[in-house]
């Protein structure tokens, strides 16, 4: 979120449909949600590949957003429940460099998306 701090101070406005665009399409690996990578905490790798694999195709199709888990409107963060476990995904916004948020959220030269995938005990 400190991203989307950054960007408002510095431009007094952020596109908050925008990076929910781009992050649904970052979610679906299209080419409109820019580049990124997607990575698991250790607790889901340990889980075994069919694990992983389940939480991917959820990820992909989740439509669960709410107010509670997203009260900006950006869809950065959902709650699932795979193979009976409770599971979180979590989408943030880097620099180029993957070193520091990004000062300009909605430009996909300068963001690049890293969404995690955890356990809430993982937070």
């Amino acid at each position: 979120m400190a991203a989307i701090a950054q960007q408002t101070e510095e431009a007094g406005h952020v596109d908050y449909a925008l990076i929910a665009q781009q992050n649904d399409a970052f979610r679906k690996r299209q080419p409109e949600g820019g580049e990124g990578m997607f990575v698991q905490t250790t607790a889901i790798d340990n889980m075994g590949p069919s694990f992983v694999a389940a939480c991917l195709a959820q990820i992909v199709t989740y439509d669960g957003f709410t107010e509670d888990n997203d009260p900006y409107g950006t869809r950065e963060m959902g709650f699932m429940d795979v193979m009976g476990q409770k599971v979180w995904f979590k989408i943030d916004l880097y620099d180029e460099n993957y070193q520091y948020g990004t000062s300009a959220p909605t430009d996909l030269t300068k963001t690049r998306r890293v969404l995690t995938i955890l356990f809430p005990s993982d937070y």
